[in-house]
């Protein structure tokens, strides 16, 4: 932690033990019986730096977010909010003057950008969840609980992204810096980190399709914010590392995507995923933009010709068998088609049909999606990061129906305090953590691709 973040750390923990002092404080997570990601979504605070707790499952029967904020009022009517500087949240009466400046400090920082129109209160809160899993040094968590209070590569570009297209420069420069200063000399990225920023070493192999989503993220950044130059060094290596990892055939090697699994369980082995390939092609496209914009000619054409080259292998062993996940006839069709299509890739009428296609195969009774067919997880729970992928996929393609209709069932399947989960079960109830960072990063891009047209790397 910074010198600054010490000091700020320090004077919040003074705060906050008056503020104890004075009032209750919120009560534990509840015990073993209840799953500690039962809990609706997080308490935060209007103060630097962002912090937020979970509210218990107890706490949660009729009470709901202060509009435009991330401060709770509790069925009782007493109010729910983490102090300026704290990590702990305290419970105030609703006339506390702290209620109302954590609260305008909330709205203000949403008013600072730009609040997608259409599901206005799911994109508002979807923004403030990403503040609040996104730490002082630029950290952004999957989720606040356990197995998912890590920082991954991939979630983490995609909440700088969203992050870049809403207006919250600072937000997302801060992720960007933490991953630049974590990457590795090589270009690679561990699996995930610790919010410290040390890596998780659980016999998880680098991911290649991180990779290549840092550098599109860093590119979108950079083309709207001229600070984003600073960047270059880690797009450099990044992009050198995929340019030099492409095979004779113009792929890159197999390695774990999305799904967090061992590439020897694929349908072949011996391929990269369409999880992969479409985020490394994705990144050198992404690499070679942000080159070419910042004068460096040579660098952009090698890693313009090394995108043809995964562009051309994409073509010649997925395109021909419908863009399966793996690249075999009757190959099982899973959600990485989108890393194909806008806006990560310009629009391709085979691509949308296959997408098209994607999201019939993967679709579940109630209403969302499988990751992919035959998904070896639980098969009748939804994932919604995968639904708010088709979204995304259909909103940026001019799909808008299909758009809007995939972002109304993520919008009524959010829990009662309105964060996204990760899962749904069959009866439409939360079946994991909430919120979730990469979900509510895909639909804070869907809804803004509703509204006018995300730039596409080519």
């Amino acid at each position: 932690m910074t010198r600054r973040g010490v000091r700020v750390r320090r004077i919040g923990a003074f705060l906050l033990a008056g503020a104890l002092a004075a009032t209750c404080g919120a009560r534990a997570l509840p015990d073993a019986g209840t799953p500690s990601w039962a809990s609706p979504g997080l308490v935060g605070g209007g103060g630097w730096p962002y912090a937020g707790v979970p509210l218990p499952p107890e706490d949660a029967p009729g009470a709901s977010y202060i509009p435009g904020s991330s401060v709770v009022r509790l069925a009782d009517g007493r109010v729910r909010l983490v102090p300026f500087g704290g990590e702990t949240a305290v419970t105030l009466d609703a006339s506390d003057p702290g209620v109302v400046a954590a609260v305008r400090s909330d709205r203000a920082w949403l008013a600072s950008g730009t609040v997608p129109g259409r599901f206005s209160d799911m994109a508002s809160r979807a923004l403030l969840d990403l503040r609040l899993l996104t730490g002082a040094e630029g950290a952004s968590l999957a989720s606040w609980f356990g197995a998912w209070r890590y920082a991954w590569p991939r979630d983490s570009a995609f909440a700088a992204a969203a992050f870049t297209v809403t207006g919250h420069p600072q937000e997302a420069l801060r992720i960007l810096r933490f991953m630049a200063g974590v990457q590795t000399p090589s270009g690679l990225w561990a699996a995930r980190y610790r919010p410290d920023g040390s890596p998780v070493l659980d016999g998880r192999s680098p991911q290649l399709d991180s990779v290549g989503w840092m550098l599109w993220a860093a590119w979108l950044f950079q083309r709207s914010d001229p600070s984003g130059t600073e960047l270059w060094p880690m797009v450099e290596r990044g992009a050198d590392r995929l340019a030099a990892s492409l095979r004779r055939d113009g792929l890159p090697p197999p390695s774990a995507d999305y799904w967090e699994r061992n590439p020897a369980t694929e349908q072949d082995p011996g391929a990269p995923t369409l999880g992969v390939a479409g985020p490394v092609l994705a990144g050198l496209r992404s690499a070679a933009a942000f080159a070419s914009g910042t004068g460096h000619t040579a660098r952009a054409a090698a890693w313009r010709t090394a995108a043809d080259r995964v562009a051309d292998a994409i073509g010649a062993r997925f395109a021909p068998l419908g863009y399966p996940r793996s690249p075999v006839r009757g190959g099982a069709m899973d959600t990485s088609v989108t890393f194909v299509a806008p806006p990560f890739a310009p629009a391709d009428p085979f691509v949308a049909a296959a997408v098209a296609t994607a999201a019939r195969r993967q679709a579940l009774p109630n209403g969302g999606v499988l990751p992919g067919e035959r998904w070896p997880g639980d098969p009748s729970v939804a994932w919604t990061p995968e639904t708010a992928l088709f979204a995304l996929s259909d909103a940026a393609s001019g799909r808008r129906d299909a758009a809007v209709a995939q972002l109304s069932w993520l919008a009524s399947h959010r829990t009662s305090l309105g964060a996204l989960p990760e899962k749904v079960d069959p009866g439409g109830r939360q079946a994991a953590v909430a919120p979730l960072g990469w979900t509510a990063s895909l639909v804070v891009l869907a809804l803004t691709a509703l509204e006018r047209p995300l730039p596409v790397p080519d």
